[in-house]
């Protein structure tokens, strides 16, 4: 169990996540993308996620196919899948990341493109 907030919060960006849960099965994550902010275009080499969005509306990018995501919808991506998530709304796209897999280590990714010029 965290301690306290800043060991579950970490600013970004692009907005903020918090760790809801974590062992060494899974992390859960809940992920604040701010409008007209989107994430990285990236990859990861452990690990495999599924998104259920809360709240705003999510632009999905998976490899070449984009969806658009409502409250209550759902996508997975893939170990070693191209991904980014973008929110072009208003108000802030809020989604629950579970993450499975070997590692769910914030270095596992390899970055595409980025917005803000992180490698």
């Amino acid at each position: 169990m965290p301690k306290n907030l800043s060991e579950i919060t970490q600013k970004k960006v692009w907005g903020w996540f918090e760790v809801l849960f974590e062992n060494k099965d899974m992390k859960i994550k809940k992920i604040t993308v701010l409008p007209n902010e989107r994430l990285s275009l990236q990859k990861h080499f452990k690990r495999s996620e599924h998104w259920f969005i809360l709240s705003g509306d999510a632009f999905v990018l998976k490899g070449d196919i984009v969806l658009g995501l409502k409250i209550g919808e759902s996508t997975n991506i893939e170990c070693e899948e191209w991904h980014r998530v973008a929110n072009y709304g208003k108000d802030n796209l809020v989604f629950i990341e579970v993450q499975t897999g070997e590692s769910f280590h914030e270095e596992d990714i390899e970055r595409k493109a980025d917005d803000y010029g992180r490698a």
